[in-house]
Formats: C-alpha cells, structure tokens, sequence
C-alpha cells in the first residue's frame, strides 16, 4: 500500500506540491487539511474518540472527524468520504471558516495545517470504524469548552486551538 499524500500549499491555501504524510509531519510542512463537525437538532457536536492505534494524539477525543484531501478533492468531497470512514455515515456539509495551526507533538512529528472547518447535521448513530475511532458522543458546544478548560489533556490540539480561537465561527 502506498503511503498517503498531502497537498503541499502556501499561507493562501496555493497548492506548492504533494508529499507523503508521513515526511510533511516529520518536516513541519504547511499542508491541506480539514475539520467536520456535525451537530444534532439538539445543538450538541458529535465528537469522537480517536483510536488507540493512531499515529499520533491516540486516545483523545476530537471533532466528529478529520483528515487530509486527495489531490483534485474538494473540500466538502473529501470531508464526506472521511466521515464515511471513520463514523460510517456522511451528510451534506457546508465550509465555514479556515486557519493556519501548528502543533508539535512528543513523538517528534508536527501538524502544520491549512485546516478547512466544515459543518453539517445528524441525528442517527454513526457505525464506527475501529482502526479510527474508539468512542464517540453528543456534547453540548458550552460543555465541550468547559471541558476542555477543566481537562486540556484529553483533547487534541486543533480541536483545543479551534474552540479557543474558533468558538463563535462554529457555535450554531
């Protein structure tokens, strides 16, 4: 299996090349990414779990998903086929905002991101993949960043730099 690519891009989302995912989180490279939050009718964001296999950030609970486009995907495309694999369901999804993040981590990789916020609604039970998500749950956006303030170090990064930064874009 070959390994997966990130689009290369720019501070202005210009794609400058592609690269294994691996080398661009070894090298810090600024990349493409995305973000999917999903709500309920009730307000409350579906967030998951990540699986204890994941390369980095194992264990910690996140946005309902994300991930990295395929050259030539859209964003709103490659949120939809991301959400399909990790959560087993999609649903039409709007982009909403986009910020530039870096976040290293301990075992020596760095996110470097152009992450694309997209945003959609569910109200079913999603079909976990396993390999990618141990949990998942409804939670109120107050009580997410509540949580976070209260237990930073069960979240990952984005997702503490989105709420942090991003809270009111992403309130619905």
């Amino acid at each position: 299996m070959t390994e997966e690519l990130v689009i290369l891009v720019d501070e202005h989302d210009n794609q400058v090349g592609l690269m294994p995912k691996m080398e661009a989180h070894e090298k810090a490279l600024l990349h493409r990414a995305f973000s999917v939050f999903v709500f309920n009718k009730d307000k409350e964001l579906m967030i998951q779990q990540r699986a204890l296999s994941k390369y980095h950030s194992p264990g910690l609970w996140t946005n309902t998903c994300c991930s990295h486009q395929r050259e030539g995907e859209s964003n709103i495309a490659a949120g939809k086929r991301r959400l399909m694999e990790e959560m087993g369901f999609t649903t039409d999804l709007a982009e909403n905002i986009s910020f530039i993040y870096k976040a290293p981590f301990d075992n020596g990789l760095t996110e470097h991101e152009f992450d694309h916020i997209l945003t959609g609604t569910f109200d079913g039970e999603p079909n976990l993949n396993p390999e990618e998500v141990a949990a998942w749950k409804w939670i109120s956006l107050p009580d997410v960043k509540t949580d976070i303030e209260q237990n930073p170090h069960i979240y990952t990064e984005w997702f503490k730099i989105i709420f942090e930064k991003f809270y009111n874009h992403i309130e619905r």
